[in-house]
């Protein structure tokens, strides 16, 4: 018997509470959701638990507030794309050597570090629609140019509360993860590419265009598909501290109507249905960008 097979039990040993961790806390709470997918299961004492096969999730194809939050999901992930370009462009701007530039990468990116709560309660705090700081500027230039108006109550209105959410969610995500993401990926990028472009009497677009965008198509696609992921996964901690879900549901999202239907209504197993089909749409949404992703890499190519 080698070294190497004596060894096995230690090595166990060292990775059991990892293991034991991911079993108690990961994949039995995950097959026990699906069980209760099945089920009728209701934290009341007067519906008997039942196995019901398909019906919760026949339900739910003619369950019109499920497809309005899965409108209201699509929706939010609409900033998407501009969190990403807006982080693109900051990457770009931070990887110059300029004068200061880790303490301007360290404040772009404070805000990821910050607790979520927190956040959402300043940026509440700012879309106040009697002393909010946006709405006192917004009142500074319409009384600047006479405009007999008032400005929107952001978070109480129908129509401003989901674009304020999406706002802010663009606004943190531009300095976050995805910034590191480019910046490191603009680090890799050889300077002899530039020297190169520069010789053929390339400008600045020209190098971002033909040099520096195709070197960062892999870390484009990694990031467009793990912001679909969050994006409908997403929108729970912003609408439960900035709205409660109002008004008149329109900021309630997938993941906030599986909190709804398993905390507030009670209905484990509807709940676990709904986030089992959240998890066939991002499963499905991921096959479509790495399918496309793919084609894109080959056309470029």
């Amino acid at each position: 018997m080698t070294r190497r097979e004596n060894n096995w039990p230690v090595a166990l040993a060292f990775l059991a509470p990892n293991f034991l961790g991911f079993m108690a806390f990961m994949f039995l709470p995950i097959v026990f959701s699906l069980v209760m997918a099945f089920t009728n299961w209701q934290m009341t004492e007067t519906i008997p638990l039942e196995f019901v096969g398909l019906d919760n999730f026949k339900d739910l194809l003619t369950d019109s507030r499920f497809w309005g939050f899965f409108g209201n999901t699509l929706y939010l992930m609409a900033g998407i794309p501009f969190a990403i370009a807006g982080s693109l462009v900051l990457a770009v701007i931070l990887s110059k050597n300029l004068r200061g530039v880790v303490i301007y990468r360290t404040m772009f990116y404070l805000p990821t570090i910050t607790s979520g709560v927190a956040l959402f309660i300043l940026w509440k705090a700012i879309y106040n629609p009697e002393f909010g700081p946006l709405n006192t500027m917004i009142q500074t230039v319409f009384d600047a140019l006479h405009i007999q108006a008032e400005p929107p109550d952001w978070l109480l209105s129908i129509p401003w509360a989901k674009p304020a959410i999406m706002i802010m969610g663009i606004w943190t995500a531009i300095g976050g993860t995805n910034m590191l993401l480019y910046l490191a990926g603009i680090s890799n990028i050889s300077p002899e590419l530039y020297e190169a472009a520069e010789i053929d009497g390339a400008g600045r677009w020209s190098k971002f265009r033909f040099v520096t965008w195709p070197q960062l198509l892999p870390t484009t696609f990694f990031i467009v598909v793990m912001s679909c992921i969050g994006g409908l996964q997403g929108g729970f901690e912003q609408a439960r501290v900035m709205t409660q879900g109002g008004p008149a549901e329109s900021t309630v999202t997938l993941g906030y109507y599986i909190y709804i239907k398993g905390f507030e209504e009670y209905q484990l197993g509807y709940a676990s249905a709904i986030a089992w089909i959240m998890f066939l749409l991002i499963f499905v949404m991921t096959l479509i960008n790495w399918k496309f992703g793919r084609s894109a890499f080959a056309m470029e190519e």
